[in-house]
């Protein structure tokens, strides 16, 4: 592959700041930056100034077409081409795209999730521009990022309410900092999300039925070896996967995304790219970009990209981390601690205003990270329990103590760590470990969030984030803003935090199951281990009186979220259902049935040459096969009766029941006694592709 020269490579299909201070005058650009860094109004004359600079240099990359790019409640990105030409009097066409059709587009809205927002007939929906985050090019096409409402102005995409959460932090909390005296235009959150994914052989996954129709095998024995070795983590990379890497951040490079570390995960085919941070907004935009890149770069070597959260049943599942901070228009990490964070009263504040918001609003963390792949992988050996807690680490712990008590910070003293050879070099150790079993955790300057899976669109849970924390600084603001005496009404603030929120402080072992004990019977911890636990919780009136009260969400759009999450929720698993009794139906009991016969047959033949041939390996084989073949048209019977009577269950959180309590027992049922068959069975007769071949086949 030709090496690119990185720095000129880099955001060459985006119209960003450096585009812009050079192709707009210097009052258009200044507007411009004013809008985007203040949250100033837009002025419809720049509009239009950057409307014909941004398609002069679209057109001038080879660009014909331009798109509003959004982000629907589908959970996967949305685009209408138009092209640039426009008739001349002359016969011809002229290259055109005004400010009009920049800020504004008007996508049909009726085939778009609505959770009842809109009839089916009120087919109207809007774009609207979204100026803080930049316009790029993608296969000759300007994408314009934007929003997207409804005719009566109805958030009906995830972009909407994460701009609307980022705005409510950035109001609190300019009202915490002016209280310790420091004016700043803007508090922002950024986020850096690393992204698992797995890459198989595109030949192998075309002859899976389940993962062309539900991005995961619904049946397969676990090959000999799967990933106890620990082998394929942080190992050497895989000539095809290492030139697919190098493709793939080219063209991510390309479109501005800082795509930064990649590594092989712990599951065989699987993998992990993580990016530098950005600002929310810009971060959940390309996250977006950069999943539709990946499978579009795995499909041209000859593979495909998996980001379900549980592609594979035995071996690990695909997480996406979501590291959140917060800063201000001058740099300043709120979340630094700083050398000395004992005195950091500041940094303290922000803490405990985190603490709390996880504490008060986990059941919308844990509902932000809810879908039917994700149910599969939280809570097992490879991911955060469904239980949300914050892990802090030994110093934090310690300085929280103390205030707490009272009682002096003894501190804790820099440990050089001495590897025993000389020529290796000394380094202080950190102050705190990594507890990768804590959904929410703090490493250093920022909370990591590690519930969320690797095909969500990361809007959701930084929406509830920014929100809960949101709340949490106004309740600060508000008292403190009373204060007669500023010092001592901080310092009893912390300290009653502290106190009211320690349940949710737990620097343990999260997979273990004294744990769950611990948390829910003594901590009163929630523990809503599904989808159809969490999502209805949306509803609680705290949750509802906290969102609108923060203009995140109002009543109706709140409704409508609801109902659109239990509804793919209830649609994924029904799809998975009809596809495992498609595929038992019309392929693995024909497969076995066939199998059967040659080994009756073989048997048969054995017997007449000399009735002294035992065949026990074929007449036990036989038996064994005959019986699960009937435990398997048993299950797939009473799967095909759960599925038929989810129509009857009334509304959708009864269907969303239906299907934790009656559909997805029967589907694991099913699956136990398909996947011992598949043990059983001649490789030649089994009618799909095996885990070995799926994990294995790319190297």
């Amino acid at each position: 592959m030709e090496r690119q020269n990185i720095p000129e490579l880099f955001g060459s299909m985006v119209f960003d700041d450096r585009v812009m201070r050079a192709r707009l005058s210097a009052e258009v650009y200044n507007s411009l930056r004013k809008t985007i860094d203040e949250n100033a109004k837009l002025d419809v004359t720049v509009a239009e100034a950057v409307a014909q600079e941004m398609r002069d240099w679209a057109v001038e990359r080879g660009a014909t077409h331009f798109t509003h790019w959004f982000q629907p409640l589908t959970g996967v990105t949305a685009e209408k081409h138009d092209s640039f030409i426009t008739p001349s009097p002359d016969g011809g066409v002229i290259m055109e795209f005004s400010g009009k059709e920049l800020i504004k587009g008007e996508p049909d809205a009726s085939s778009f999730p609505s959770g009842g927002l809109r009839a089916t007939f009120e087919a109207r929906g809007y774009t609207a521009w979204d100026p803080t985050s930049y316009a790029f090019i993608k296969d000759h096409t300007l994408c314009i990022p934007t929003a997207f409402c409804s005719y009566s102005g109805d958030a009906l995409d995830k972009k909407t309410p994460l701009l609307r959460s980022m705005q409510a932090l950035d109001r609190q909390a300019r009202r915490i900092l002016r209280l310790f005296g420091k004016e700043v235009k803007y508090v922002r959150t950024s986020v850096g999300p690393e992204q698992e994914y797995f890459l198989i052989d595109k030949e192998m996954f075309e002859k899976r039925p389940d993962l062309v129709y539900t991005g995961r095998t619904l049946f397969g024995a676990m090959p000999p070896k799967g990933q106890e070795l620990d082998d394929h983590y942080f190992g050497v990379i895989k000539p095809r996967v290492t030139t697919f890497m190098e493709d793939l951040n080219n063209e991510l490079w390309k479109l501005g995304i800082l795509a930064k570390t990649e590594h092989n995960e712990v599951a065989p085919a699987q993998h992990e790219l993580a990016p530098i941070f950005s600002t929310t907004n810009v971060a959940t935009d390309n996250n977006q970009l950069m999943m539709e890149v990946m499978q579009k770069v795995a499909r041209k070597h000859g593979m495909v990209c998996l980001l379900h959260e549980k592609p594979f049943a035995g071996v690990n599942g695909s997480g996406k981390h979501n590291n959140w901070s917060m800063a201000t228009d001058t740099g300043v990490n709120l979340l630094s601690p700083g050398d000395t964070p004992y005195e950091n009263a500041q940094f303290l504040l922000f803490l405990c205003a985190v603490i709390q918001a996880v504490d008060d609003y986990q059941d919308l963390l844990r509902l932000s990270v809810a879908t039917a792949g994700n149910d599969h992988r939280l809570g097992a050996n490879e991911a955060p329990p469904a239980i949300i807690s914050v892990f802090l680490g030994d110093e934090l712990t310690a300085i929280l103590d103390a205030i707490k008590t009272d009682s002096p910070y003894q501190g804790t003293e820099k440990v050089i760590m001495k590897l025993g050879v000389y020529s290796l070099p000394r380094f202080s150790r950190d102050t705190t470990d990594r507890n990768r079993t804590s959904p929410f955790a703090f490493t250093g300057n920022k909370f990591e969030f590690r519930s969320l899976g690797s095909s969500n669109s990361i809007a959701c849970c930084n929406i509830m984030l920014n929100a809960a924390v949101a709340e949490s600084l106004r309740q600060y603001a508000d008292r403190l803003e009373k204060a007669e005496d500023f010092e001592a009404e901080l310092h009893a603030l912390i300290k009653e935090t502290i106190m009211a929120h320690e349940r949710i402080l737990f620097n343990g072992n999260g997979y273990g199951e004294e744990w769950v004990k611990e948390a829910t019977e003594v901590r009163g911890l929630s523990n809503l281990k599904t989808t159809a636990d969490a999502m209805p919780h949306l509803l609680d009136p705290k949750n509802k009186e906290m969102l609108k009260a923060h203009k995140v969400f109002t009543e109706t759009e709140l409704h409508s979220r609801c109902e659109i999450m239990l509804e793919n929720y209830c649609k994924t698993v029904n799809i998975e259902g009809h596809t495992m009794v498609d595929m038992v139906r019309k392929n693995y009991l024909p497969a076995i049935e066939g199998y059967l016969y040659s080994l009756a047959k073989a048997t048969a033949t054995m017997k007449a040459v000399s009735d002294r041939v035992k065949c026990n390996y074929e007449i036990s084989t036989m038996e064994r096969l005959s019986e699960l073949t009937d435990h398997i048209l048993e299950r797939t019977e009473a799967l095909e009766e759960a599925l038929a009577s989810l129509g009857e269950c009334g509304d959708i959180i009864g269907t969303s029941e239906a299907i934790r309590d009656s559909v997805l027992p029967r589907m694991e049922e099913l699956r136990k006694f398909v996947d011992e068959a598949e043990m059983l069975t001649s490789e030649k007769c089994w009618p799909f592709p095996s885990y070995g071949k799926l994990l294995f086949s790319v190297y």
